[in-house]
């Protein structure tokens, strides 16, 4: 599959963007640009069942949707070599599983959902987010948020495929820690993070992971705190 993919920026060195669940390559409206003005130029991708991108095809959503098959449509997408990779959340689930054949000179993880099948987690909440999430909805969940941010996650919301959350959590064998990095490889957590446990990041960090946290930043620490994001690459960009 080939993903739709949105681009800033012309400069020598190449940035990839993989944005989480619910979203699409709009998530990235600031860090694009930013990227672009540090000499990137930056690809960013919808992933399959969100924004301008294809569904899955399949008779159920696990055949439709899940990791492995985020992890292709990276692969058959985006080319080889880049110099910086991001994932966010979903993601970076899927960045993981591709960046070996991606082959990335860095990769940065913010707030992984590399652990998803936990309890308290499940597609049902995500599920019925895209028929309650009105803009007052999100903007009480999300108060720092722009406006163009709320317009964003509004229109992403309106073409997501909320099978890609049933097919995500039917492949619970797939939910577990990654392995010693292939590549440097930063881990970016919120503060504090709902999908990395204190336990979780220090076994990161034995496994080889820088691990960073961004003071007072949620989940979408891209969102919430873009400053903030991006001073927590200093040394990786």
């Amino acid at each position: 599959m080939e993903l739709h993919t949105h681009e800033w920026g012309g400069g020598g060195r190449t940035a990839l963007l993989v944005h989480g669940i619910q979203a699409d390559h709009r998530t990235w409206r600031v860090i694009g640009p930013a990227l672009a003005e540090r000499g990137y130029r930056v690809l960013a991708v919808d992933l399959r069942g969100h924004g301008a991108s294809p569904r899955g095809l399949g008779a159920t959503p696990a055949e439709r949707y899940g990791p492995e098959q985020f992890a292709e449509d990276l692969v058959d997408t985006l080319p080889a070599g880049a110099d910086l990779a991001i994932g966010h959340s979903m993601g970076a689930l899927a960045l993981w599983r591709a960046v070996e054949r991606l082959k990335p000179a860095r990769a940065v993880y913010s707030d992984p959902a590399f652990v998803y099948d936990r309890p308290g987690l499940g597609p049902d909440p995500f599920v019925s987010f895209k028929r309650f999430g009105t803009r007052q909805f999100i903007t009480t969940m999300h108060p720092d948020w722009a406006a163009e941010d709320v317009d964003a996650e509004l229109a992403s919301l309106a073409l997501w495929d909320t099978d890609t959350a049933v097919g995500l959590w039917s492949h619970p064998g797939l939910s577990v820690l990654p392995g010693a990095p292939v590549v440097p490889s930063l881990v970016q957590l919120a503060d504090p993070s709902t999908l990395v446990t204190g336990a979780e990041a220090a076994e990161l960090r034995r496994r080889g992971f820088e691990v960073r946290t961004v003071p007072g930043a949620g989940h979408c620490i891209h969102r919430d705190d873009p400053a903030g994001f991006l001073a927590s690459l200093d040394g990786w960009i």
